[in-house]
Order: structure tokens, then sequence, then C-alpha cells
């Protein structure tokens, strides 16, 4: 068996702290691009609000908010790791919250899993088989379990992939897989 799981995310932690912010807007805004390309109008997008070294998001919340489309941020729940869901109509209500993550804290507007079309999830790496490694607490996984036919775009930068994850059997695969190149997977 390769490197365990905690290995590789300590190399890849390591290789999205040698991007420079600039290099991390930059390759945001094409995967924000590339990525508007697969959303349908009038779909209900889940999108993970970033922290500093993740692809940013905020472009794409935007943009999604301007063409009219649903969006629903998921706020964190440390107590069962689970996610509570809330749709967002202003970029104003965010702030930083549990883990530095931006959250419509006092703005909640409830939201349901079973009303979301497509979820765009952060990962920490990925390989060209839709294989995903996300932070260790499991909170996608828990989500996306409970709601199997959502589909599911994971988004990173190019540096982040790797060759072949180890992947357990309740990692979840995803359906795109989009970096500042483009698709770089996508399933069927």
């Amino acid at each position: 068996m390769g490197q365990d799981k905690e290995t590789i995310r300590n190399i890849l932690r390591q290789r999205k702290e040698m991007q420079t912010p600039e290099e991390r807007f930059e390759r945001s805004r094409r995967i924000c691009a590339h990525l508007m390309k697969m959303i349908q109008p009038n779909e209900t997008v889940m999108v993970y609000t970033s922290k500093e070294k993740e692809v940013n998001t905020i472009p794409l919340i935007r943009m999604l908010l301007a063409y009219k489309n649903p969006v629903v941020v998921p706020i964190i729940q440390k107590e069962d790791y689970s996610l509570r869901l809330s749709y967002i109509e202003d970029m104003g209500v965010l702030i930083p919250s549990t883990f530095g993550v931006p959250e419509p804290i006092g703005n909640e507007i409830p939201a349901d899993g079973a009303d979301i079309d497509t979820i765009i999830l952060p990962m920490l790496g990925f390989d060209r088989r839709g294989g995903r490694i996300g932070y260790g607490a499991g909170y996608y996984d828990r989500f996306l379990s409970k709601y199997p036919s959502i589909r599911k775009i994971g988004i990173a930068f190019a540096c982040q992939e790797m060759e072949a994850l180890p992947l357990d059997p309740h990692d979840i695969p995803m359906d795109a897989i989009i970096t500042e190149d483009g698709v770089i997977f996508k399933r069927g």
C-alpha cells in the first residue's frame, strides 16, 4: 500500500501553501469561469465558502447570485460533524466562523439538502478517477451519503493532483473535477 492519507494531506497542504495570493486569485477566477459553463439556469447550487488558502469561491457565489441561481452555503456543526444549510442572497452576511470559514451567522435562511441540484466541494487533493481527499473530518462525506443524487463537482488547484489516492469505501467519488486548466475529470 502507498502512503497513508495523513502523509498525503501534509504533502498537499505544502503544495497549496507554495502558491502566492496572486496566483491563487487568478487560478480561482479561471476555475470559476470553467465551472459556470457547467451550471444550468435556475439550478440550486450548494457551494463552500472559501478560507484563505482554498480555491476562492467568492467570484463564483457573486456570479451565481447575479444569474439568479439559488445559492446554498454550508454551516459547520462541530458538535456532530454535520453541515447545516442556509440560502444566501447577499455576500455581506458572511462572517468568519468555525475554522475561519465565512458563514451567514445570524442571517440564516434554512435550506433542505433535497433541494440541491449541484454541490461544489473543496478538495485538499484529487486524482483523475474522480477521487477526492478532504481535510479529514468527513463533513461532506456524511452529507453526501444522505443525498446521493446531488451532482458533485470538486474544485482544486492543478498542483493538488495526485496520481492515485488511497480511497476508503465511505469516500464518495466526484462527478466532475475542475482546476484552472479546465474540466479534468467528468463521469460518464
